[in-house]
């Protein structure tokens, strides 16, 4: 079996490096020359909440040939649509390209290469680019979670829970939209404000007037999936939409007092987002709390904080402001 990262970056680079090291094949794909250089020369560097290097096969999409039964795509999602259509002649005709991106992404996805083609895989941890053949894995090491589900009739299902088993641990969610809208829950609320405020995960969860913040974005994530009819899948076994949703002020004191606790494994994270807007380049804003506005609008829920979210993260963008903590202080006026 040929399987392949599609965008081995910062996290394409770690998981391929687990993939490899537990003696399966795998072709790590990046357009970053320099990157692919250095996976060629020394391996994929893996520093962080675990230190290994590992030899890696590494490609240029130029040099890719023949086609692949299972493609793990790990791009940003604004190009959606033409990484898809290039890489439709390089998957089997019974083969799987697997999203491992952020939001919602297998619809669109499934237009170009068919419903049976696609899986989906909302990934439970983060990685930092450090440089070419270097990547941080910035969760902790008992975190590595995946949740997986098909979009179609699921080809190569099996086979790609086996691969992402050799990082952590996969659950196959039936429920795999709810399963998604948990993992939008979470980017929404902290990837959504590391990238607006350039903090970690842990200081937005710890700081009193950032998490005042991700909680309201938490309560219209749950509020949204509610009226869709979505129901959330929990995330390591929690039931978020029960810890984190509330109609009375004393369950509302107490989801206040758990997202600390719940987002420690996580507290070196910072948003790929937030990369993204240092690096020069536009953010997928659009398909994360961009999602969830768009949702709330067809099924009639206001989502102001997630929109604000959205309206800064443009700015920012467009250089009418800087990355900054003081931004929280822009949503001041929603409460």
């Amino acid at each position: 079996m040929r399987c392949a990262i599609y965008g081995a970056g910062a996290m394409g680079t770690v998981l391929g490096a687990f993939i490899a090291r537990a003696g399966r094949p795998i072709d790590l794909i990046n357009r970053n020359e320099r990157h692919i250089a250095a996976l060629k020369e020394k391996g994929a560097t893996i520093c962080g909440t675990v230190q290994f290097t590992q030899p890696v096969h590494a490609l240029l999409p130029s040099e890719m040939e023949g086609k692949y039964d299972v493609i793990l795509l790990m791009t940003k999602q604004r190009q959606n649509a033409e990484i898809a259509a290039f890489l439709k002649p390089f998957l089997a005709d019974d083969g799987a390209l697997c999203t491992c991106q952020n939001g919602l992404p297998e619809p669109r996805l499934a237009e170009i290469l068919g419903a049976d083609r696609v899986l989906g895989c909302a990934i439970a941890w983060g990685a930092t680019f450090r440089g070419e053949g270097v990547s941080e894995l910035t969760s902790d090491p008992s975190a590595l979670t995946f949740s997986l589900g098909a979009y179609g009739k699921g080809n190569h299902l099996d086979d790609v829970r086996e691969l992402l088993s050799c990082m952590g641990k996969v659950m196959v969610e039936e429920n795999f939209i709810g399963a998604r809208w948990s993992k939008l829950l979470i980017n929404s609320a902290f990837s959504g404000l590391s990238t607006v405020t350039g903090e970690t995960f842990g200081t937005v969860s710890r700081d009193r007037r950032m998490r005042r913040v991700a909680q309201r974005i938490i309560k219209e994530c749950i509020d949204v999936a509610k009226a869709a009819g979505i129901r959330i899948e929990p995330v390591q076994g929690h039931r978020i939409d029960r810890l984190f949703d509330y109609s009375w002020p004393l369950k509302r004191a107490v989801s206040f007092a758990l997202i600390p606790v719940a987002m420690k494994k996580h507290a070196g994270l910072i948003s790929s987002m937030l990369q993204d807007l240092r690096a020069g380049k536009k953010c997928e804003i659009d398909f994360i709390n961009g999602v969830v506005c768009e949702f709330g609008k067809k099924h009639g829920v206001a989502t102001p904080f997630d929109g604000r979210v959205v309206e800064l993260v443009h700015a920012i963008e467009a250089g009418e402001l800087p990355i900054s903590p003081s931004n929280i202080r822009r949503f001041d006026d929603l409460f």
